[in-house]
This record gives structure tokens, C-alpha cells and sequence, in this order.
């Protein structure tokens, strides 16, 4: 009996997780047969499909990739009021550029630090970072900021200029 016991809980044991991989598996893929002639309803015919860039613009997936790049430090801005440091602003930021383009960022980085914090300063002292410094509206002002400055520093291949993380510390 005792040895029976072990032997009847492993039994069950494999039982039980075979049902439950039987239940809990996905479901088949559905096999779609492809019309040599192209989908008549999407205006799209097999010659299109073969056409370079032609599938491209209507397949939101061949669409080039995107990378994100994190800058390497924080950024931190003084808020000045009455010539005195009346708070610090830190920011971690992350570009968003065309697959490839990583190696890229990382040799222009000083020059990108730079721009950034002369825009990040010009933000602060016209005020940008007091009040609801984290409005959407005044966000928006400062992320097309960056991604201006982003674009002329490094071109075309920069998509979107991330502020992932700030915080403002008053002193």
C-alpha cells in the first residue's frame, strides 16, 4: 500500500495536467487560401502585391521599424525665481529613431545634451516649469521643442522625442 499510494498520485498528477493542457491549448490557426488574382474588394491585385513598396503602404507591419534610444543621464534644470534656485526639475529622456539608427545617436550625444538643455533651460525661464508644469498642452510645447532641436542635430531619422520620467524638486 505504500508504494502503491506514490504511484497512484503520479498517475493522477499526469492525467490531470494532460487534461488541463488539452483544454487550455490555443486554438488552430485558420488557413486562409490566397487568390492568385488579389482581393477584388480591396482593389489590390497580385502584380500590386509584387510591386517594391506597394504592399508597404497598405501593410501597417512593413512599415519601417522604430528603435528607442535612452540617453545615457538625467537632465537637470534649474527653475530660477527672484535670482535665487527655487526648484530642480530632472528629466530622463528617450528618442525614438529608425532601426539602425542607435549607434547613431550615441556618437552625436554631447552635441544632443546640449541642445536639449539649452531648450530645457529656455523652458524654464519663460516659465515652463512652474505651475502645472506637467499640463499636456505644456508638455506637447516642450516635447516639439526637443524634437525640433533632435531633427536638426541628427536628421530625419529621430521619430519622436519621449520624456519618460520627471519629477520637480522644490527647494
Amino acid at each position: 500500500m505504500r508504494k502503491l499510494l506514490p504511484m497512484l498520485l503520479a498517475v493522477v498528477g499526469l492525467i490531470g495536467g494532460g487534461g488541463a493542457g488539452f483544454l487550455l491549448r490555443p486554438p488552430p490557426e485558420e488557413k486562409v487560401a490566397i487568390n492568385p488574382c488579389g482581393d477584388p474588394e480591396a482593389g489590390e491585385s497580385a502584380h500590386d502585391a509584387a510591386i517594391p513598396g506597394k504592399a508597404a503602404e497598405n501593410d501597417p507591419e512593413a512599415l519601417p521599424a522604430h528603435e528607442y534610444v535612452k540617453l545615457n543621464n538625467q537632465f537637470v534644470v534649474p527653475v530660477v525665481e527672484s535670482g535665487e534656485v527655487a526648484a530642480l526639475v530632472i528629466l530622463s529622456i528617450t528618442l525614438e529613431v529608425t532601426a539602425g539608427a542607435t549607434e547613431q545617436v550615441y556618437a552625436r550625444e554631447p552635441k544632443l545634451r546640449d541642445v536639449f538643455l539649452q531648450v530645457l533651460f529656455d523652458h524654464a525661464n519663460t516659465g515652463g516649469f512652474g505651475g502645472a508644469f506637467t499640463e499636456s498642452d505644456n508638455m506637447e510645447v516642450l516635447r516639439n521643442a526637443l524634437l525640433e532641436v533632435a531633427r536638426k542635430s541628427l536628421g530625419a531619422v529621430v521619430a519622436d522625442v519621449l520624456i519618460v520620467d520627471i519629477v520637480r524638486q522644490d527647494s
